[in-house]
C-alpha cells in the first residue's frame, strides 16, 4: 500500500483566521477517508489543496506519479450553454459512453429526470449538483475527493451513492476523501477519519461511529490530565500568594512554572448548549387532513398533484419524520398541513391552540432582513426567556448556539451558511411555538452543530414535524416515520429502511409492467409483419429466416459505426512518405464504407420485403 497524495506542513491562513498550521498528512492507496470538523475550521480548504486547486501559504502536496484524481467542489465550473452530455462526458463520443454499463446505471440513478439534450444553464440546482457528480463518477480516477457530496441528494440516491463507492475500486486500491455533514454516509463508506481543528488535522481510525468514541475517550483522558494541572496550578498559586513576603525572593524557577501553567490554559471546545424552552399549552385538536389533494404549477401549465387524498391526523406530542424523493412533494405537504397553502381538495383543520414555528427550507424569512444586523433582529424579542427553568436573553442563547459577540454586529448577508440556519433555528424557538416544523433543518451544518441540534430537539415538549434526508437525524429525533409515494401517505413502522424497500419495489414493479408492455408492443409488431409477409406470398420458415438475417446485418451495422472516421484518423497519422503504407491504409477505409454501403441496402431490401419501412 503505497501513498498516493502527501501534504507537507501546510499552512494556510484567511483574513482574520490560519485554518491550517504546519499540517502533515497523506493518503495512502485503499484508504476511504471521511472529513469532520466545524464550519469555517479549513474542510474544504484541506481538500482544495490536496486538489491543487489552491496554492498553500506554506508547504507542498505531493502526487504520486501518474495518479488522476478527480474533485468534487461544492461548487461547480459547469458551463451554462453546454449540452448535459457535453458537461458530463466532454468530447467523448455518444458510442463510447453509451455502450458501458457502468456509465448507464449512473446515468439512470442521477440523473434519470433530466433531458440529457438540455442546456445546463435550465437545470434546477439540484439537477446541476447530480449533473457534476455525474460528471466526476464516469471518470477514471485513482483519487476521488467530494465535497458535500450529498447536498441536493434524496435519501435513495445517497444510499446508492454509497454501495457505488464502496464498490467503486477493489479492496487495496484506489482512495477516496470526503468531506460531508452526513454520519450514516460517514459510517457507510469511511474507514478512516480526519478531524480538522485549531489548524490541525488529527487522524481517527474507524468510520464516523468510532470517531466519536475515540474522541470522547481521548477528552476523557485530556480532562484528567487538565484535573491533574488544575490541582498543580492551585499548589503553586497558593505558593506565591503565601511564604516570603518578598515575591522577589522567590525562586525564580518556581514562578515561571506557576505562568506556564496559566498560559497553558487550553480554548474550550464543543462547550454549545441550549436547554429546553417553555412552549405555549398545546390542546387535544393539532392537524387533522381529510382527503386532502394539493399540488403545485407544472412548467407546461396546469398542476401536478403530489398529495392525492390524504387522511392524517396528527396529536399533541407526535414527533413525525416525512420521507420522500425529491420533487415527491414533501414541502407542499408540510404548507398545506400548516395552512400555508390552501389543497386543491379536501378539508385541513387545525387545533385553535396551535402556534407553528417553522423552519423553511430555503430560509426565507431570514432572507427578507439580509440588510438587518444580527443585534437588530434579536432587538425584536423579548429580553428574556424561560430555558430549563431560567431567565435567558436571545443574545446568551445565540452565544450557545455558537455564535460569538463579536459577531452580533454582522449583516445577515454576510453570515455563513451554517451561521444563517443556527440563526434562523433560534429565531424560530424565540416565537415559543407549540408545533415546530422543520425542512431540512440540517443544511450547512457541521457534525457538532447537528449533534447539538439532535440534543435541542430531543427535549423538544410539543409536536414536531420533520422532513430531511439526513438519517441520523430523522431516526434520533423522530418516533414514526411517513413515506410520501406518487402522492399517498403510508406509515413506515421499519423507518427508512423499509422507505428504501419500498422504493425499490416500486422500481421492480415498473420495469415489469414496461417489460411487459414492451412485449405486448413486439408481440403485435410480429403478427403485423407476419400478415403483412403472408400476403406477400412468404411461408413462415422464409418470413424467420428473413427477419434472422436482417436482425444480423442490424448488429453489423451497429458494430461498424464510427469504423471509418476510426480507420481515416489511423490513415492521417501514417507517414506521407510511406507510399505502401498510405495505399493500404486508404484501402481499409474504402472496404468500410463499402460494407457498410452493402449492408445498408441489403437492409432496405430485407425490411421492405418484411414489410418493416
Amino acid at each position: 500500500m503505497g501513498i498516493l497524495i502527501g501534504c507537507e506542513h501546510l499552512s494556510q491562513e484567511w483574513p482574520g483566521k490560519r485554518v491550517l498550521q504546519d499540517v502533515t498528512i497523506g493518503v495512502n492507496e485503499g484508504e476511504r477517508i471521511g472529513v469532520v470538523g466545524r464550519n469555517g475550521d479549513g474542510k474544504s480548504t484541506l481538500l482544495a489543496l490536496m486538489a491543487r486547486q489552491l496554492e498553500p501559504d506554506a508547504g507542498s502536496v505531493v502526487y504520486r506519479n501518474n495518479i488522476h484524481v478527480g474533485t468534487l467542489a461544492q461548487t461547480d465550473d459547469l458551463a451554462d450553454d453546454d449540452t448535459v452530455t457535453r458537461a458530463i462526458f466532454g468530447d467523448v463520443p455518444e458510442y463510447a459512453w453509451a455502450s458501458d454499463p457502468r456509465v448507464r446505471q449512473i446515468l439512470d440513478e442521477l440523473m434519470g429526470d433530466v433531458d440529457l439534450s438540455a442546456r445546463v444553464g435550465s437545470l434546477s440546482g439540484g439537477q446541476r449538483r447530480r449533473c457534476d457528480l455525474a460528471r466526476l463518477l464516469v471518470g477514471t480516477w485513482d483519487v476521488i475527493l467530494m465535497d458535500e457530496p450529498t447536498n441536493h441528494l434524496d435519501m435513495h440516491a445517497i444510499t446508492w451513492l454509497a454501495r457505488h463507492l464502496k464498490g467503486r475500486w477493489p479492496e487495496g486500491q484506489g482512495a477516496l476523501l470526503v468531506v460531508t455533514h452526513d454520519r450514516w454516509f460517514l459510517d457507510e463508506v469511511c474507514e478512516h477519519m480526519w478531524e480538522v481543528h485549531d489548524g490541525e488535522v488529527e487522524p481517527f481510525e474507524g468510520g464516523y461511529s468510532a470517531y466519536v468514541q475515540q474522541r470522547v475517550e481521548r477528552q476523557r483522558q485530556a480532562q484528567a490530565t487538565e484535573e491533574r494541572r488544575q490541582n498543580m496550578l492551585r499548589k503553586e498559586l497558593n505558593w506565591l500568594a503565601h511564604g516570603a513576603k518578598a515575591r522577589s525572593s522567590k525562586p525564580k524557577f518556581r514562578i515561571d512554572a506557576a505562568m506556564e501553567l496559566l498560559a497553558g490554559d487550553p480554548p474550550v471546545r464543543d462547550s454549545i448548549e441550549l436547554r429546553r424552552m417553555a412552549v405555549s399549552r398545546l390542546g387535544k385538536q393539532v392537524i387533522e387532513l381529510k382527503g386532502v389533494s394539493a399540488g403545485y404549477p407544472a412548467q407546461g401549465g396546469g398542476t401536478r398533484t403530489v398529495i392525492d387524498d390524504v387522511s392524517w391526523i396528527i396529536g399533541p406530542g407526535d414527533r413525525v419524520g416525512i420521507l420522500g424523493e425529491n420533487g415527491a412533494g414533501k414541502s407542499t405537504l408540510l404548507r398545506v398541513m400548516c395552512g400555508r397553502q390552501r389543497p386543491t381538495a379536501g378539508t385541513v383543520k387545525i387545533g385553535k391552540s396551535v402556534r407553528f414555528g417553522w423552519l423553511s427550507q430555503h430560509l426565507d424569512g431570514l432572507s427578507e432582513r439580509d440588510g438587518w444586523r444580527v443585534q437588530e433582529i434579536l432587538a425584536q424579542y423579548k429580553k428574556y426567556y424561560v430555558v430549563d427553568g431560567k431567565p435567558q436573553s436571545p443574545e446568551q442563547m445565540l452565544e450557545r448556539l455558537g455564535f460569538e459577540r463579536r459577531e452580533f454586529m454582522t449583516y445577515v448577508r454576510d453570515l455563513s451558511g451554517g451561521q444563517r440556519r443556527r440563526l434562523a433555528l433560534l429565531l424560530v424557538l424565540l416565537e415559543e411555538p407549540n408545533v415546530l416544523v422543520l425542512d431540512e433543518p440540517g443544511n450547512d451544518l457541521d457534525t457538532d452543530m447537528l449533534a447539538i441540534v439532535e440534543d435541542l430537539l430531543d427535549t423538544w415538549p410539543g409536536t414536531l414535524l420533520l422532513v430531511s434526508h439526513d438519517r441520523f437525524l430523522m431516526e434520533r429525533v423522530t418516533d414514526d416515520q411517513f413515506a410520501l409515494i406518487d402522492g399517498h401517505v403510508t406509515h413506515v413502522p421499519g423507518g427508512v429502511d423499509e422507505y428504501l424497500r419500498l422504493l425499490d419495489e416500486r422500481e421492480r414493479a415498473r420495469a415489469a409492467e414496461e417489460e411487459a408492455a414492451e412485449r405486448r408492443a413486439a408481440a403485435a409488431d410480429e403478427g403485423a409483419v407476419a400478415g403483412r409477409a403472408a400476403s406477400e406470398g412468404l411461408s413462415n420458415k422464409e418470413r424467420r429466416e428473413l427477419k434472422k438475417r436482417y436482425d444480423a446485418i442490424e448488429r453489423r451495422l451497429e458494430k461498424l459505426e464510427g469504423e471509418p472516421d476510426r480507420l481515416r484518423g489511423e490513415l492521417a497519422g501514417v507517414d506521407p512518405t510511406d507510399y505502401e503504407a498510405l495505399v493500404a491504409a486508404q484501402r481499409r477505409v474504402d472496404d468500410a464504407e463499402a460494407e457498410i454501403s452493402s449492408l445498408e441496402d441489403e437492409w432496405l431490401e430485407l425490411a421492405d420485403r418484411l414489410g418493416l419501412s
